[in-house]
């Protein structure tokens, strides 16, 4: 008598905590949506991240907005150079806010880093703004991205992305 109460206890306890992995919508990780999709180029964002202070939204982010300023700057076979040497240019390109216009703030004080509020990287301070990155920040990322590709052999490609990033 006593095996057949464990026994019962047992399947008892089993089904509840089956019932209770249900009722949370809990699924294994295998069959688990990607939340976020994997980085452009996690090289270059975990460099940004790490040396900058910045989640990796805003290292994407930030790094694409560079990169659509050097876009902006450079003839098509110059940036063809930079995206050559940058794996997931494309996708970064993408990962950046619209700039709109820089009104105060951190934009401003970034726009004035630069001297003039459209140039260098003045000209992208309404997209760090949106990322919620401070002037020191922006700052600190432009020769993160020098440096990476600078690491990547491709000098030509940093001394381009260095004349804009001015």
């Amino acid at each position: 008598m006593q095996t057949t109460i464990r026994g019962m206890a047992f399947a008892f306890v089993c089904f509840l905590a089956v019932g209770a992995v249900a009722a949370s919508g809990q699924t294994p990780p295998a069959s688990a949506p990607a939340s976020a999709p994997a980085s452009a180029n996690p090289e270059l964002v975990g460099m940004i991240t790490k040396e900058v202070g910045v989640t990796a939204a805003q290292a994407e982010g930030g790094a694409g907005a560079l990169l659509g300023l050097a876009k902006s700057r450079l003839t098509a076979d110059e940036f063809g150079k930079v995206s050559a040497a940058i794996p997931g240019t494309e996708s970064l390109l993408k990962a950046a806010p619209a700039a709109g216009a820089a009104a105060g703030g951190a934009a401003g004080a970034l726009g004035s880093l630069a001297g003039s509020g459209a140039s260098g990287l003045g000209a992208v301070a309404g997209s760090f703004s949106k990322l919620g990155l401070t002037p020191d920040a922006a700052a600190k990322m432009a020769p993160v991205l020098l440096k990476y590709v600078n690491g990547k052999g491709a000098a030509e490609a940093a001394s381009l992305l260095g004349k804009v990033l001015k």
